[in-house]
């Protein structure tokens, strides 16, 4: 059959008009090991320090500086948060400045990525500096090897 790719769906899937379906990329799932590692190692270094989970991540995030720069009207602000935080709960925003262009008001936000968008790269700044700091305090951290081997694993989608 030559089409459309709706055409093509709509013939495929007419015999059930009671069912919705949903035609999305299938992509090799990411090998978690890497992220899980990382939220396991600062997990023990909040409960060590007494520090809050979130808020230590965000401001690791921060330092990074892995972000997307916005701008945006005062009054899409609150639904542009909503809508970048609904990705996940490591996902979040701040405004970082006001703009005006003529007469015209911006809000200048910054939408930091969650660690499992990371590319390998990323992720490496973000394990390396949290195992420094758990080492500083005495936790116990993989090796250089087995982390390069969970960074390895990262890419490989």
């Amino acid at each position: 059959m030559v089409g459309t790719m709706e055409q093509i769906i709509q013939y495929l899937f007419k015999q059930d008009k009671t069912k919705k379906y949903e035609v999305k990329e299938v992509k090799k799932k990411r090998s978690t090991n890497a992220n899980n590692y990382f939220w396991r190692l600062l997990q023990e270094l909040c409960e060590v320090q007494n520090l809050d989970t979130i808020e230590e991540y965000k401001k690791r995030v921060k330092e990074l500086g892995i972000f997307r720069r916005f701008r945006i009207e005062p009054k899409d602000v609150k639904t542009f948060e909503i809508m970048w935080q609904d990705k996940g709960i490591a996902w979040f925003c701040e405004i970082a400045d006001t703009e005006y262009i003529g007469n015209v008001e911006f809000k200048i936000i910054h939408a930091y990525y969650g660690s499992s968008s990371f590319n390998s790269k990323q992720m490496s700044r973000l394990i390396d500096n949290l195992v420094q700091d758990c080492q500083a305090i005495g936790i116990e951290t993989k090796n250089r090897a087995e982390i390069d081997s969970l960074l390895k694993e990262w890419d490989k989608w």
